[in-house]
C-alpha cells in the first residue's frame, strides 16, 4: 500500500534529485565557460610563434645583406687603389667600370638593409605586444580557472549533500521506483510525481480509462501514466467525482495496449482534456 509518507518523500525527493540534476549540469557546463578565453590564448600564442619566425627570417636576411655590402665595398675600395698602378686607358675603364658597379650594389644593398631594418624593428615591436598580451592573457585565464575550480568545488559539496538527503529519503523506498523516478525527473523538467483528477493525468492532462484511475486512487501500488510516465497519486477534485469523471472514449487499461494500432486506423482521435477548462 502507497502511503502518503511514501508520496511525501517522493515530492521531497522530487526536489533534491532536480536540483542535483541542475547542479551536476552546471559542473559540466562551467568549463566551457574558459574554451572561448582559452581559443584566444592559442591564437595569441601562434601569432607570437609566426612573429618570431618572420623575425629569425628578416634578421637572417639582413646578416646576408651585411656580408654582400661589406664584399661590395672591399671590391670598391680594391678598385680605387689599383687606380695609382693603371697603365693605359683601357685598364682605367676596366678599373672605372668595376667601381661603379661596386658602388650601385653598395647603394642598393644599404637600400634593402633599411627596409630590413624597419621590417625588423616592426616585427621587434609586435613580439613585445604579443608577449605582454600573452602574459595579460594567461594571467587572467589562471585567475579564471581558480575561480570557476572553487565554484565547481562548491557545487560539488552542494550535489554530495544532496546525494545524501536523497540515499536517506530512499532507504524504504523500491530501487526500481528510484531509479525510474529520477529518469522521468530528468525527462520531464522536473516533474516526476503528478495528481490525477478523476481520470485525468495532471502531468500530460491525457484522459484514463476509469479502471486505471480506480487503481491509482485504491493505491496497492506506485502507478505510472501510460502517456508521460510520471508516477500517479489521486486527488479529489472540487467538482466531486460523478462530475468529474470522463468515460466517454476511455474503455478500460486493456484498450491502452490498442490504442497504437486505434491510432494507426485512423477511427478515433486522442481526445485532450484541459482540466481548467472544465465545468
Amino acid at each position: 500500500m502507497v502511503t502518503d509518507n511514501e508520496l511525501d518523500k517522493l515530492r521531497t525527493l522530487q526536489e533534491i534529485i532536480y536540483e542535483k540534476i541542475g547542479l551536476e549540469k552546471s559542473i559540466q557546463e562551467i568549463p566551457k565557460l574558459l574554451g572561448t578565453q582559452e581559443e584566444l590564448l592559442n591564437r595569441l600564442k601562434k601569432t607570437f610563434i609566426d612573429k618570431n619566425a618572420d623575425y629569425e627570417k628578416v634578421k637572417a636576411e639582413e646578416i646576408d645583406l651585411k656580408n654582400r655590402l661589406f664584399e661590395a665595398e672591399s671590391a670598391r675600395e680594391k678598385s680605387e687603389k689599383n687606380m695609382d698602378s693603371v697603365a693605359t686607358q683601357r685598364e682605367y675603364e676596366a678599373l672605372d667600370k668595376e667601381i661603379n658597379d661596386a658602388s650601385e650594389r653598395e647603394h642598393q644593398y644599404r637600400k634593402d638593409l633599411q627596409q630590413k631594418e624597419k621590417i625588423i624593428a616592426e616585427l621587434d615591436e609586435q613580439i613585445k605586444q604579443q608577449s605582454s598580451l600573452i602574459e595579460q592573457q594567461e594571467k587572467e585565464l589562471d585567475e579564471r580557472r581558480k575561480k570557476i575550480e572553487a565554484e565547481i568545488n562548491e557545487k560539488q559539496k552542494q550535489t554530495d549533500a544532496l546525494r545524501k538527503k536523497e540515499i536517506k529519503l530512499t532507504e524504504n523506498l523500491d530501487t526500481e521506483v528510484v531509479f525510474k523516478f529520477e529518469r522521468i525527473i530528468k525527462n520531464k523538467e522536473g516533474k516526476g510525481i503528478v495528481a490525477i483528477k478523476g481520470n485525468v493525468c495532471m502531468g500530460c492532462h491525457m484522459i484514463l480509462p476509469v479502471q486505471f484511475a480506480n487503481e491509482v486512487r485504491e493505491g496497492e501500488d506506485f502507478v505510472f501514466c501510460p502517456y508521460c510516465s510520471r508516477i500517479l497519486f489521486y486527488e479529489e477534485s472540487a467538482e466531486g467525482e460523478e462530475d468529474y469523471f470522463n468515460t466517454e472514449d476511455t474503455g478500460s487499461l486493456s484498450d491502452l495496449d490498442d490504442m497504437e494500432e486505434e491510432e494507426d486506423d485512423g477511427d478515433e482521435d486522442e481526445e485532450v482534456v484541459n482540466i481548467d477548462s472544465e465545468e
